[in-house]
């Protein structure tokens, strides 16, 4: 049989050889930045990889086949195409009618995971959306990590979302949830929601080391870094706590509600901070993709042979 997605030779040779590799989503590039800046991004993000020694391993779906690592066209084809957003559900679907789809982090986690590729960086997880109690909406991304083994490195969760009940599903499902030098779960924009987690890391090596045990103790589950921004680039929390206010009002008065609120909440606030909250991510993920490149070259320094 066939393999059902086609790891590229870039990624593959780097996987043969106990090389580093980071894997990068492609809704953030489809869905989340507005073109032609999608495009400069995801060139970007694969650049900083690169000049670190570690490859990119780009995912998307495209004509139906999951791809781990794009060429130049694969990553144009991402930022200029309408195309469907897709998580793991979707992922046999898309193959069937061979339709080309842009991977969220659930579906990117999970096709990390059964390629081999060990560390993703992301913006921000999704998780458990306000009023989950009566709507039952809750990201894909929780359980998609809890069967893929793959280290994700994110700022936390956007501040829309109930994080209190997002870190209770991580516990629920036995995904360890681990700080970059902090105990205070980053609220995406934020350095800190101001809800604390058990456990925290300071280096790339030691975070590599928690990967290695989980292989040896875990039950093939994933790894939340939680990566906050640097102080100095997070959004002013005054204004973030005043925007963020005006959106679910604006949301309330608009009669939004279930599943539509969280979109609606994004688009709004990324129009009423004047596009602050979009330069905001792009230094969110720009971190993160920085701090993914350290702990795959240390994980890569775990090799067999090489410790």
């Amino acid at each position: 049989m066939t393999s059902p997605f086609l790891v590229s030779t870039a990624v593959a040779d780097a996987l043969a050889d106990g090389r580093p590799v980071v894997a990068l989503e492609s809704t953030i590039i489809s869905h989340g930045l507005p073109r032609p800046r999608n495009l400069e991004a995801a060139r970007e993000f694969e650049q900083i990889l690169l000049s670190r020694g570690v490859t990119p391993a780009t995912i998307a779906v495209l004509d139906g086949v999951p791809c781990i690592g794009l060429d130049a066209e694969g990553v144009e084809r991402i930022a200029s195409e309408d195309m469907a957003k897709a998580s793991v559900r979707d992922l046999p679907i898309l193959a069937a009618k061979r339709i080309s789809g842009a991977t969220t982090v659930a579906a990117t986690a999970y096709l990390a995971g059964k390629a081999g590729v060990r560390v993703f960086a992301t913006g921000g997880l999704g998780g458990v959306h306000r009023g989950a109690g009566q709507t039952f909406d809750e990201s894909a991304d929780l359980s998609a990590l809890a069967i893929s083994p793959v280290a994700v490195v994110s700022a936390g969760v956007k501040s829309v979302l109930d994080i209190a009940a997002t870190l209770e599903r991580l516990e629920t499902l036995s995904v360890p949830v681990i700080g970059y030098r902090t105990t205070n779960f980053p609220s995406f924009w934020l350095r800190e929601s101001g809800h604390t987690i058990d456990w925290s890391v300071d280096s790339a090596a030691e975070i590599a080391a928690v990967m290695q045990s989980q292989d040896a103790l875990g039950h093939g589950q994933g790894i939340v870094v939680a990566n906050p921004i640097p102080l100095d680039q997070q959004w002013d929390p005054e204004e973030h706590d005043r925007v963020l206010a005006q959106a679910f009002a604006a949301a309330e008065a608009a009669g939004v509600h279930g599943k539509a609120v969280t979109p609606f909440l994004l688009g709004y606030i990324v129009d009423a901070s004047g596009g602050t909250s979009l330069e905001v991510n792009l230094d969110i993920a720009r971190n993160n993709v920085r701090l993914a490149a350290d702990i795959a070259t240390a994980w890569s320094e775990r090799a067999p042979g090489r410790e």
